[in-house]
């Protein structure tokens, strides 16, 4: 073949002028960074001979400098973050860990000081865990995108760097390789896996003008593809600022914890204070001892837990949601669909392909279907109207064969007609045969009441038949639509077309209501109208007409978003994959994210006000402050919350 014979000449290109300078700086801080690992190990070793030491060995002094060693390792961020915050008047975790491991150091508990401040860095260390991971779904779709494209300039393949690569430009994609940027297929067929991108783990067959995107692997045959799009304008590029800005985005549940942390450590360090001089010096009790209850209060009433128990649990409901093919742009989305009541449907490439299918062939005059058929396809193999192609289709499938047409002609707005074996013959719109006294009005109105497009066949003697066309609806629609009633949420379609058609796909699917004949801003108008009624609204629709109705739900999400970018900016939620049954995948993992979330803020706040009442009454020491408290929390509100990307 012609590619093997290509000579490949590769250019060296400066990739560093392309990229985000802030990528490397942040690559670069972690290199220069002490791995927390490493210190974990240190300070362990070095708590353990320091208790050992002053336990066993008797010898505290030696002892005591062991233990500041490892408050000192393992608090070379925390101290210094905690003075930092508190020269800026601001109370941070860092400064309450900071005072308790000081007085315990000062009353001459330096074990518990140090243990304070080993176990809060691992405490540190599993929250900065939790936020890896969210770190990592953005990595993952950073690795996905092809950093080299081989491209065909004069007549030979050459390596650059993809974003050199120009609109129109051809590009070439061996087996195996990811294909480097969007664009359309101009030679080739093989079959490529856009998990990547739809969430669809099948391969799909892609043939000359069919459009390919950036990341997908080309898993056999050889393709050239023109491009589309520039390196940072591809579908892959969108989901990965979108993946970004998602975690940053929070829900209301999530701020209101921000607000609440804000008071809660300055209200703590007050009791604290309380705690240390009120017993003491107006009831004359002992000044250690309450001076360490404080410590211990101050210790654990960290709010780190209940801090991180709302994010660490939206982004892993985000992060799984992008798993299964869909990219929920916010923690708020999250959080707002379990709300939801009413679920709008556009009709057309929502519940319906948008792709029109002949569901019925009527005979008249003694011809066949057959023969009706092979004579609407030859005559339409001629035009390129999209009923023409329903009609081709069909007949593609049953293995037919086209008949020669001579005499061609497109008689404009009504139809075709041709000579077929030297017989006129002519296909369209009933104005196309008005007049002909044989036109079956009451059959074509029967049809046309069930929401089908008629299209006549006739010859110069008399109507010889009927094909009646409909926009497929999706297979999972009826599935989905009765799964939303169980849920006790209404269901409202709108769209476009005439009144017939939308009775006759609310009714095959269970729609509860629908309207027809409307244009984008009267969708706009029973959103609002919905709106105003208390309803919580979430909109569905293909990204593009149905912009503006998206826009003012409570949230709006698009299907198809791999070929409509008007969805990905403009939706809320978007399906990777043209799949209505994600509508109630979505439903169930913000109800279950939004469950782990009440779970985590409820058990961080039992737990603390357990711990922080029997501090004052002197039953929790120090170390179990932290170790239970503190660190053993933290870890059971990050289990449960990576709970909700396991199970899906």
């Amino acid at each position: 073949m012609s590619q093997n014979n290509n000579k490949t000449e590769e250019t060296t290109v400066d990739t560093c002028k392309y990229c985000d300078a802030n990528l490397f700086e942040e690559k670069e801080e972690e290199e220069n960074k002490i791995k927390p690992s490493y210190i974990i190990g240190i300070s362990a070793i070095i708590l353990a001979v320091g208790l050992y030491l002053n336990f066993f060995a008797g010898k505290k002094l030696f002892a005591e400098i062991l233990f500041l060693a490892v408050a000192v390792i393992s608090g070379y961020e925390i101290i210094p973050n905690g003075i930092k915050k508190l020269f800026q008047g601001k109370f941070n975790i860092s400064f309450l860990i900071t005072i308790a491991a000081a007085g315990a150091f000062i009353i001459g508990e330096g074990a518990e000081g140090a243990a304070v401040i080993f176990l809060f860095f691992i405490a540190e260390y599993l929250e900065d865990y939790a936020g890896e991971r969210a770190r990592r779904s953005v990595g993952a779709l950073i690795k996905l995108t092809p950093q080299n494209a081989v491209v065909k300039r004069d007549g030979k393949n050459i390596e650059l760097h993809a974003h050199a690569v120009d609109i129109n430009e051809i590009v070439v994609v061996k087996p195996g390789d990811k294909i480097p940027l969007d664009g359309i297929v101009v030679n080739g067929t093989s079959s490529v896996n856009q998990a990547a991108i739809t969430g669809e783990s099948i391969p799909e067959t892609k043939k000359e003008g069919d459009t390919v995107f950036a990341g997908t692997l080309n898993e056999e045959g050889y393709l050239e593809v023109r491009v589309t799009k520039k390196s940072n304008e591809t579908v892959l590029s969108k989901i990965i600022a979108l993946v970004k800005a998602s975690q940053q985005k929070k829900s209301k549940t999530e701020a209101f914890i921000d607000r609440f942390s804000n008071y809660y450590t300055p209200a703590v360090i007050g009791l604290a204070i309380i705690v240390a001089t009120v017993p003491p010096f107006i009831f004359g009790l002992n000044f250690d001892t309450w001076f360490y209850r404080a410590l211990v209060l101050l210790v654990v009433s960290c709010p780190c837990a209940l801090a991180m128990s709302t994010p660490v649990s939206i982004v892993s409901g985000i992060t799984a949601g992008t798993n299964n093919g869909v990219l929920i742009k916010g923690g708020e989305y999250v959080e707002a669909m379990q709300k939801i009541k009413t679920m709008v449907f556009d009709k057309t490439g929502t519940l319906t392909e948008g792709k029109l299918e002949v569901t019925d062939i009527i005979s008249l005059n003694n011809y066949s279907e057959k023969e009706i058929l092979q004579i609407a396809g030859s005559l339409e193999s001629k035009s390129k109207h999209p009923l023409a192609e329903a009609v081709i289709q069909c007949i593609e499938k049953s293995d037919m064969d086209l008949k020669e047409v001579d005499n061609f002609e497109s008689i404009t707005g009504k139809g075709v007609k041709g000579l077929i074996n030297e017989k006129m013959f002519y296909i369209g719109k009933r104005s196309l045969f008005k007049g002909s006294p044989d036109l079956p009005d009451d059959l074509i109105r029967k049809h046309e009441n069930e929401g089908k497009t008629i299209v006549i066949i006739g010859n110069d003697e008399h109507i010889i038949g009927l094909i009646s066309l409909m926009d497929k609806i999706r297979p999972l629609s009826r599935s989905t639509i009765q799964e939303l009633k169980e849920s006790n949420i209404k269901t409202v379609m709108l769209t476009g077309d005439n009144e017939g058609t939308a009775k006759a796909v609310s009714s095959k699917i269970g729609i509860d209501n629908y309207y027809a004949g409307l244009l984008p801003e009267d969708k706009v108008r029973i959103i609002n109208e919905l709106l105003e009624n208390g309803e919580q609204v979430a909109m569905v629709g293909d990204g593009v007409n149905d912009a503006p109705a998206l826009a003012v739900s409570n949230v709006g999400i698009a299907m198809g978003t791999a070929g409509s970018d008007v969805a990905i900016e403009t939706a809320d939620i978007a399906l990777m994959h043209d799949d209505i049954s994600k509508v109630n995948y979505l439903i169930n993992l913000s109800k279950k994210t939004m469950s782990v979330v009440k779970q985590n803020v409820s058990v961080s706040i039992l737990v603390k006000g357990s711990f922080a009442f029997f501090a004052v009454l002197g039953f929790v020491s120090l170390w179990m402050a932290v170790a239970f408290g503190d660190m053993g929390l933290t870890l059971a509100v990050i289990l449960n919350a990576l709970r909700i990307g396991s199970a899906d």
